[in-house]
This record gives C-alpha cells, structure tokens and sequence, in this order.
C-alpha cells in the first residue's frame, strides 16, 4: 500500500509539474502576442503618420505654391501650337522585326553603327606620349631659387 500511494504521490508531482510548464509556456506565448499586437499598433500608427505626411505634401494648392515660387513656368498662348505636318520625322527604327529583345537589338544596332575608337566619358582616355606639362614649365622654369 505504501508503494502505490509513493507512485501515486509522484505521479501527482510529475502532473503538477507538467501543468506548471505548460502554464509558463503559454503566459510567455500571451506575452509575445500581447508584444506583437504592441508593435503592430505602433507601425499602423506609424503608416497612418506617414500617410497623412504624404497628403499633405502631395496637397495639391501646396504644389501649385511651390510650382510657382521655384519653375519660371508661363502660361500657354494659343500661338505656340503647331499643325502636325511641322512635326519633325520619326527618328529610324532600330529594332529589328520580330526581335525577342527589341532593347538588345537597339544597343547592338548603335554598337555596330558607331566608330570602334570611341569613347563614351565613362572610361579614361587614353594617355598619350606626351606628358602633361607641370606648373614649372608654364611659367618659364627660369626663375628659381
């Protein structure tokens, strides 16, 4: 008899023990939800901020201010309108019909059209033989002291 009740008596302090670490799992779980509802009210809040920041940039008499102060814009006058047939031509097509990449056949149509020895600005020229010349030799190189 005294064995069962040192079983039973265990297997209460092994429930208990369950029960406890199941409670303190989910009282953490609660706290992480409760943080994560926190930190989802504070970036709602947040896009509501930048929301009505953006309004009030894109506000437009705020832009039509601004226009105003910083582009010399003038009005339009009836005489600046053109007919169509002083419209300058189409510039030529440099696609090729039926072309998968027409932005790929573009660049190797221009490629091909321009002179091998050119360059465009985004690499250095190419050094010559001559030096550069130096401050002294601008100014005579006579005079030293």
């Amino acid at each position: 008899m005294r064995l069962l009740h040192l079983l039973v008596i265990g297997m209460l302090i092994f429930a208990a023990s369950y029960v406890y670490r199941i409670k303190m799992e989910s009282t953490a779980r609660v706290e992480r939800v409760l943080q994560l509802n926190a930190e989802i009210h504070e970036q709602r809040n947040a896009i509501a901020t930048l929301r009505a920041q953006w309004a009030k940039l894109d506000a437009p008499l705020r832009l039509q201010g601004l226009a105003e102060r910083h582009l010399p814009l003038k009005p339009v006058n009836a005489n600046q309108y053109d007919s169509l047939k002083n419209l300058p031509e189409r510039p030529p097509n440099f696609t090729r019909p039926g072309s998968r990449d027409p932005i790929g056949a573009m660049i190797d149509t221009i490629e091909a059209a321009a002179a091998p020895d050119s360059t465009t600005g985004s690499i250095d020229k190419p050094a010559t033989d001559q030096p550069a010349p130096t401050e002294d030799s601008e100014q005579g190189g006579g005079d030293q002291q």
